[in-house]
């Protein structure tokens, strides 16, 4: 089982490595981590990880699956980028993405008349990209399975593992890794944070990236143009 991992300059790492570490675990699994060159790629947590593969040498993936990240706005105006999602996604068994990576799949136009979900401060973003924008933590809809925000990819992989090798194999994963999640706090999500979180939450995005969302529908727009009407789901 061939496994793809999209690196991007300010990916976010555990929209990678969680997924990562779980569908490692299948039988036959192999991981390449792919970018446009060789060199580090600095992740949103400050330090770099190390492609394995380039848009040129890396393998046909079997699994192909796009993380999100403050990078994400780049990756979907980088026509190199697109063009190889493009390319592997038609050889690919399941195209799959985890947070904001879904809007670099939809920018690449292989979420139309999908089925989707993403982090939810992007979510409304998803139907200007052809998706359809579902409130869950992991949405599969034929081959394309998609995450929420951050830590829903370990949930993704756990679900993906299932829906590849069975669920009692992802439980057997699930036990390996110890994935028993017993959070200090409750406040995972915009329903629980409370209204002060949620303001700052706001105020680092609206600082860090208020670009964001005129660069989303400007990247939907193009793939609107070069790819011409929605298809029916």
């Amino acid at each position: 089982m061939q496994i793809s991992f999209l690196l991007f300059p300010q990916v976010t790492q555990l929209d990678m490595t969680g997924p990562a570490q779980v569908l490692s675990r299948m039988p036959g699994a192999k991981l390449e981590l792919v970018a446009k060159t060789l060199d580090p790629v600095p992740t949103d947590a400050g330090f770099a990880l190390l492609p394995t593969a380039t848009f040129a040498s890396a393998a046909q993936p079997d699994i192909l699956c796009v993380p999100g990240g403050f990078g994400v706005t780049r990756a979907m105006e980088d026509d190199a980028t697109l063009s190889w999602l493009r390319d592997v996604a038609e050889g690919a068994q399941w195209i799959t993405s985890v947070c904001t990576g879904a809007l670099v799949l939809g920018a690449a136009g292989l979420l139309r008349g999908y089925r989707a979900t993403t982090h939810w401060a992007s979510h409304e973003f998803l139907a200007a990209f052809g998706a359809i924008p579902v409130k869950e933590r992991v949405v599969f809809d034929r081959n394309r399975a998609t995450g929420g925000g951050v830590t829903a990819g370990i949930d993704f992989g756990l679900a993906l593992v299932a829906a590849i090798e069975g669920a009692d194999y992802a439980r057997f994963v699930q036990l390996s890794l110890e994935y028993d999640p017993a959070p200090p706090l409750d406040s995972g999500s915009p329903d629980k944070a409370g209204a002060a979180t949620l303001e700052r939450y706001r105020a680092m995005v609206a600082k860090h990236a208020a670009d964001r969302p005129a660069r989303y529908r400007a990247a939907a727009e193009k793939m609107k143009a070069a790819a011409g009407p929605s298809p029916r789901p």
